[in-house]
């Protein structure tokens, strides 16, 4: 293993630029059309009158799916290689993000948005996993703070598309997700160009040199148990983020339950700066984590967001909510800029389409119903409560599993074939 400390800087080839490029703005766009429903379900509803607590749901059912499609196209990803499935998984979720915009009604909108809950899913673990074979191994951690990050910089896109066309066009919803497909469609034009892992092609010999089976890695032992904590953890990851973002922006319109009552415009406003906080968290603290490890720094992260939640859930004044939300963001990211470099280097190199994905979403799918429990509470406690009462444990909860568990920075992919490693 080559020490990541002592390896010299290698430029990054066309094919890694690409491969790279392709992943951050797959993952991009997928955010933007996520966040697109939590920024618009109050609209959404008030046109099909649905409850908030109803719409909701619009984001649990995405959330759910995800694993399915993290499944599907991960195994085949390590079957056939990881080019045709991403191929695919993009042209699938970007039109069925664009026939969103035609909804009829609540039952057709939910039903699309389970859909693309299944592309969503699909797109990260596969970025992920060809970007991460490709990158030099003593740059992962800065790539994978700026590749998560595309996460942050989908829902600060999402943010922009609301202040233009809602804000100051008034156009309704339904142009948004007109608009989502477009920049998908790029990212497919560039991932077009990008070659098969070699990672994955040499995997590929070495089982078939020890005729060996992806069942027979997937059902082994110490991979298995590493799966079940890497669930834990992304599910301990998923409610600190979808915690601490996705009933945000209503909470700053809310004129009830403690909302802060701030005007749409300025709702979207603070939202763009936070998913600024959020994207130099993610690219600082995953840059850090080269030096000082994946665990130390997640755990660090955690532990200081805790002394900013009252600042970020109690402030009264847009300027405090600001302030709060931007370091909030600094925070949380910064610990799951991390997580790209962490799975993938977790994870055996045969099943590494399927193992970083399916962690990443089945505790998305833990965590999927943060939303409707939040504005559960937030009607009978008010939002702040709300805030508090779901992120404060979750950040401690974050900090213990990480501290409980293991590492693998700067492992060499294409040595791990069948095994869980560490360092």
């Amino acid at each position: 293993m080559t020490s990541s400390a002592t390896a010299p800087r290698q430029r990054l080839t066309p094919d890694q630029r690409n491969s790279f490029t392709a992943a951050l703005l797959g993952w991009s766009m997928d955010a933007f059309d996520y966040f697109l429903v939590v920024l618009v379900y109050a609209d959404i509803g008030k046109e099909f009158g649905v409850s908030l607590t109803q719409m909701a749901f619009l984001t649990t059912v995405t959330l759910i799916m995800r694993p399915v499609g993290a499944f599907l196209f991960g195994l085949w990803a390590d079957r056939v290689g990881r080019r045709i499935p991403l191929m695919t998984d993009v042209i699938f979720y970007s039109l069925i993000g664009f026939l969103c915009a035609f909804a009829p009604n609540y039952t057709i909108l939910l039903i699309l948005r389970l859909l693309y809950g299944i592309g969503m899913g699909g797109e990260w673990g596969l970025g992920a996993a060809l970007a991460m074979e490709k990158l030099p191994s003593n740059r992962r951690g800065f790539f994978s703070g700026v590749l998560q990050q595309g996460y942050s910089m989908g829902y600060l896109l999402a943010s922009l598309a609301y202040l233009v066309l809602h804000g100051w066009l008034g156009l309704s919803w339904r142009w948004l997700f007109a608009l989502s497909v477009i920049p998908a469609l790029i990212s497919l034009l560039i991932r077009a160009r990008v070659k098969e892992s070699e990672v994955w092609e040499t995997t590929q010999q070495k089982l078939r040199a020890h005729n060996t089976s992806l069942r027979t890695i997937i059902f082994n032992g110490p991979v298995l148990r590493r799966f079940a904590y890497l669930v834990l953890l992304m599910t301990a990851f998923n409610w600190m983020s979808h915690g601490t973002q996705d009933v945000y922006p209503t909470f700053l319109k809310a004129t009830e339950n403690g909302g802060a009552g701030l005007s749409a415009a300025t709702a979207s406003w603070i939202a763009i700066i936070y998913n600024v906080g959020a994207m130099i968290g993610g690219t600082v603290f995953g840059t850090l984590s080269e030096r000082f490890g994946r665990r130390y720094t997640i755990v660090f992260c955690s532990l200081i967001g805790l002394p900013i939640v009252p600042l970020f859930a109690f402030s009264k004044t847009a300027a405090l909510l600001c302030l709060g939300s931007f370091l909030m963001q600094i925070a949380v990211q910064g610990a799951w800029g991390v997580i790209p470099a962490h799975l993938t280097e977790m994870s055996p190199d045969a099943i590494r389409g399927f193992y970083p994905g399916v962690t990443y979403q089945l505790g998305n799918c833990l965590a999927a119903f943060n939303l409707p429990i939040q504005e559960s509470l937030a009607s009978s406690h008010g939002y702040p409560f709300a805030l508090t009462i779901t992120v404060m444990p979750v950040l401690a909860i974050l900090a213990v599993l990480t501290w409980l568990g293991k590492e693998a920075k700067g492992i060499q992919f294409g040595t791990t074939v069948g095994v869980a490693p560490t360092t």
